[in-house]
């Protein structure tokens, strides 16, 4: 048997993910879409290419392509401040006014990933003088683009983005559609966890996609669909250089680090090996994705359970040799790591995993999660 019907269910097993689908890309075509496993440990149907799954940050390349076509439009430009366009987003800021979509794109926007009380809503840097990941940029130019087109992102994400390309199961709110072939969320142990419907489009990580519709969002990727050839290049070059270990860095400079990692306008790039990236992580939910111009392939994988990412080191392995800076800079646990990411359940006083008695029933945890819907969408943040 092959690594995808045979070691892939295995470490399936070992990680408690009880689900995942793949979409894989070669020569510039759908080779295959692979799918194992549960869409939920007490909702037992099999997942399938069309299973929906939260995309959590997969969301932002896509973001990303649907800005560049605004720009190709000339309704947006690439180098103008979004504070010409929203005066006054960030109060008592002024150096954020200078903010470009391209510091947003490329995370050189010096915004904190999610404000906090450690990090406030506000630049911790000047915007383009170095890399760190912010979600907080990328809902600000999210509302730039929706005040200079007068449509919000899912009007604008559905007519640019998912009908061009065919994406009939993807959209950046919830629809009560997807109910029929959904993925559940689970926590690090398998335990069915309190997933997030999002009633508001967010362009950093509320993406609903199942990995057919992926895969076909990666061919445009490929072929630089909808994008102008200077645009497509763009797309991909390195725009900052990520000299610092981890996504989020907004601390005074240190000394640099070499992570073989850089950032184009939307996608993680590793220039030493020519292939573009990124990851997931809604908490419940992991996915990652990773391409080659050269090669005309790409992949994406989509999971239901916290512990997917200890899966993506031998599945992207499988899919293309070589080392992975963006592994290493991620620091992401391998499947043979002796930490296990912490439980949501709480540990024991010996620190041992304390399960519940019972699980709940999938029905109390659906009525929750249609509840959440209309709650503030930061309560939930994508982790990446």
């Amino acid at each position: 048997m092959s690594f995808w019907d045979d070691d892939l269910r295995r470490l399936m097993d070992e990680a408690l993910v009880p689900g995942a689908a793949l979409a894989i890309v070669r020569d510039g075509q759908i080779a295959e879409l692979a799918s194992y496993g549960a869409r939920g440990v007490q909702s037992p149907a099999a997942v399938d290419e069309h299973t929906v799954f939260d995309a959590a940050s997969l969301s932002k390349p896509v973001f990303a392509y649907l800005v560049l076509q605004l720009v190709g439009q000339g309704k947006l430009h690439l180098n103008a401040p979004l504070g010409d366009s929203i005066p006054g987003y960030i109060p008592a800021d002024p150096r954020s006014s200078s903010m470009t979509a391209e510091h947003v794109l490329s995370h050189s926007s010096g915004l904190p990933n999610w404000r906090n009380p450690d990090y406030p809503l506000r630049t911790h840097f000047n915007p383009g003088e170095r890399f760190s990941y912010s979600g907080e940029g990328f809902l600000y130019l999210q509302r730039a683009a929706e005040h200079i087109t007068g449509e919000k992102l899912e009007a604008l994400a559905r007519k640019m983005v998912f009908e061009p390309l065919e994406m009939g199961r993807s959209s950046f709110v919830w629809e009560a559609r997807f109910h029929d072939n959904r993925a559940h969320p689970h926590d690090a142990f398998g335990i069915p966890a309190l997933g997030n419907k999002p009633a508001e489009a967010n362009a950093a990580w509320s993406l609903q996609t199942c990995a057919a519709d992926y895969g076909r969002f990666l061919i445009a990727v490929l072929d630089g669909v909808g994008l102008s050839s200077d645009l497509a290049r763009l797309w991909l070059m390195p725009h900052v250089e990520v000299k610092h270990k981890g996504a989020q860095f907004l601390g005074p400079s240190t000394e640099d680090v070499a992570t073989g990692v850089a950032w184009g306008l939307g996608w993680g790039l590793e220039p030493g090996v020519g292939t573009f990236f990124h990851w997931g992580d809604n908490g419940p939910f992991t996915a990652y994705t990773i391409g080659s111009l050269r090669d005309r392939a790409a992949l994406a994988v989509f999971t239901n359970g916290a512990s997917g990412f200890s899966l993506m080191h031998d599945i992207v392995a499988r899919f293309t040799a070589g080392a992975r800076p963006s592994f290493a800079w991620l620091d992401h646990p391998r499947p043979d790591s002796p930490v296990r990411p912490a439980p949501r359940a709480g540990l024991t006083p010996r620190g041992e995993a304390a399960r519940p008695a019972r699980r709940r029933p999938r029905a109390g945890l659906d009525a929750a999660e249609d509840n959440y819907e209309g709650v503030a969408q930061r309560a939930l943040p994508a982790l990446g």
